[in-house]
């Protein structure tokens, strides 16, 4: 099944200008909201040495980790965006050093090296449009804000060194569009799929909405319940509580933006 999906609007970049105004630093904001009908993944760049563990983590934690491609060591263009450059055509990227944020940087190539591995996973961006084709309103985009991300009391299957909690997106959606909302992004398996929890965010461990441990938050109004889904920020969280020695993930909502079509993606 194909999703029908909304024209890439007047505001928004196509995937190729998004990159290239990461590479020329001109485009630093989140990605949501650009390059509409295409894929957008988040990073985890890694050792080789711990590689393998972590591609079993994300096999044993398909939603937060939809795997969409893994790079080779060393390698900087993936098959997802010929011409691209993984170490420069972010808006903005997290260095981490033995579990903790050391920097955020807008490019990477002086961090380079040769036994780096890029695992580019899906993201809940991708089927934002389907949802505003069917009506289903997003109140991060209507703000300008990055899509607000908790970290929650539910534990990801561990894989070797890999351990820690899930982290969920949440978008405010009235009641009555709950269940439109989840048979759309049921349909998007390799970008989330499903929510994973509605309503009660306190029975997943998150003690207020307005702080999120990642993002900005944005109101629940009345008559609304907050949405939540598996989310690709899950593995920073995962590498803070497992005390990685080193990797670099994207910053959350700046998202590396493909040339995959979404509606290829949806099933």
């Amino acid at each position: 099944m194909r999703i029908s999906v909304t024209p890439l609007p007047p505001s928004g970049l196509s995937a190729r200008a998004v990159r290239a105004g990461c590479r020329k630093g001109s485009f630093t904001g989140p990605t949501s909201g650009q390059a509409y009908g295409m894929v957008q993944a988040n990073l985890m760049i890694l050792p080789a040495a711990y590689a393998d563990d972590f591609y079993r983590f994300c096999e044993l934690n398909p939603k937060p980790c939809p795997l969409i491609e893994v790079l080779q060591p060393g390698e900087v263009e993936p098959r997802a965006a010929p011409g691209a450059d993984i170490r420069s055509d972010l808006p903005q990227y997290r260095l981490y050093r033995d579990g903790k944020l050391e920097s955020e940087p807008g490019d990477i190539r002086g961090e380079w090296r040769g036994d780096l591995v890029t695992f580019l996973i899906g993201c809940s961006f991708s089927f934002e449009e389907a949802l505003l084709a069917a009506g289903v309103p997003l109140r991060h985009l209507e703000l300008k804000r990055n899509v607000p991300m908790y970290r929650t009391n539910i534990a990801c299957q561990s894989a070797g060194r890999f351990s820690g909690p899930l982290v969920v997106s949440m978008r405010p959606l009235p009641q009555s569009l709950v269940e439109k909302a989840t048979e759309i992004t049921a349909r998007c398996a390799k970008v989330h799929g499903a929510p994973v929890h509605v309503g009660s965010p306190e029975s997943i461990g998150i003690a207020s909405l307005q702080h999120p441990d990642y993002g900005d938050a944005v109101p629940l109004e009345a008559g609304e319940v907050p949405v939540f889904w598996a989310c690709g920020v899950t593995p920073q969280a995962v590498v803070a509580a497992s005390a990685i020695p080193f990797c670099i993930t994207h910053a959350p909502g700046k998202m590396f933006v493909t040339d995959l079509k979404n509606e290829d993606f949806a099933e």
